[in-house]
């Protein structure tokens, strides 16, 4: 039985492709990944020590795209799109027009809260891209909701990784999911393996999982109540933190997709290959809006510490859900993540229309 490393996940089916030759990766663990923290991550130190002299020069190589993020030719990043001219500051009449009021001025972080509330991640509409988005990097499909009976061990030393958003055996979250299934509906066909999926957290181990747990998981998978568990514990772990995070730092829907495909990967952890240690690198080289700084900027700076806490372990050296995703649409100035979305993932091309 292997000790799990201190670590979240990693894609799954084609991105898996990329990175046979790695049992075992080394990402910060999640909430619920939080229980498999006996053993330090298996990253390369010299990396992690560099993460902090990150910069923006990633993105300068990167093509430029449409607004609905296909490639053209390089030209300079899109800049934020306005809320609108700001009067005059206070205490200053109008030029050329005696008795007019003034106009104050927005406070910064005003104005980054109020561009954060016109377009939200939680919208039922934005939400279902987000869920395309990233299903189609961890199972290389759109159809997010055909992975309730997904389940596998894909050798990645966390034991079986399962459901819509890669519940581990050997993390903690599929045991808190499992959990949550049995107190909604005791005596559910996945409860008698509790006593197993709580010995087995932390390890690879199957141990008193086979050879029908996998079977059983997919019958669950069938169960509407299964189902709203999934997505109960992917929204409490991951989508929820991420997005609440994302629009107190005053982004709007693409910041908050970042923040939470970064928050599924890497988990909300505070190390410096977590999402929280990615976000405290990114603001050391760029202010949020919420603290008055430039939309784009800032989320180019934390894309730049994310792509850099990828290439610490080998299993994640592929970044191409950054570089011709997340980054393609930022720099289409697409800060709202309206469609038409064109995007590639591992070398696959994906298209979101309406």
């Amino acid at each position: 039985m292997t000790d799990l490393p201190k670590s979240r996940r990693t894609p799954r089916r084609g991105a898996l492709l990329l990175a046979v030759s790695v049992a075992v990766l080394p990402m910060q663990s999640a909430a619920g990944c939080a229980a498999a923290d006996a053993t330090p991550a298996k990253v390369d130190p010299a990396k992690v020590a560099a993460l902090d002299s990150v910069t923006d020069s990633p993105d300068a190589a990167l093509p430029a795209s449409d607004g609905g993020g296909n490639v053209a030719e390089p030209t300079q990043p899109a800049k934020p799109s306005s809320t609108g001219k700001a009067g005059p500051a206070s205490g200053a009449g109008t030029a050329g027009k005696p008795g007019t009021t003034a106009t104050a001025k927005p406070k910064p972080k005003a104005k980054a809260k109020a561009k954060a509330a016109a377009v939200d991640l939680t919208d039922p509409k934005k939400k279902e891209i987000a869920m395309e988005l990233v299903s189609s990097a961890e199972n290389s499909s759109l159809d997010w909701k055909a992975q309730y009976k997904y389940i596998e061990d894909i050798d990645d030393g966390r034991g079986y990784t399962a459901g819509i958003i890669g519940f581990c055996s050997g993390t903690g979250d599929m045991l808190e999911l499992v959990e949550l299934y049995a107190q909604r509906k005791p005596g559910n066909v996945l409860a008698p393996y509790l006593p197993a999926l709580r010995k087995v957290n932390g390890t690879d181990s199957h141990k008193g999982l086979d050879p029908n747990f996998t079977k059983d998981w997919r019958k669950a998978a069938a169960d509407t109540a299964f189902q709203q568990a999934q997505n109960d514990e992917r929204d409490r772990v991951y989508f929820n933190p991420a997005v609440k995070q994302a629009k107190s730092d005053g982004l709007r829907a693409l910041g908050q997709f970042i923040y939470y495909d970064a928050m599924v990967m890497h988990g909300p952890g505070e190390d410096s290959v977590s999402f929280g240690g990615i976000r405290k690198t990114a603001m050391k080289k760029a202010k949020t809006p919420a603290q008055g700084g430039d939309e784009v900027t800032y989320l180019n700076a934390f894309l730049d510490a994310r792509k850099a806490a990828m290439k610490t372990e080998e299993a994640h050296s592929d970044t191409s859900r950054v570089d011709t995703a997340q980054r393609v649409f930022l720099k289409a100035g697409n800060l709202d993540l309206n469609p038409p979305l064109k995007w590639k993932v591992y070398g696959d091309s994906y298209s979101i229309n309406n």
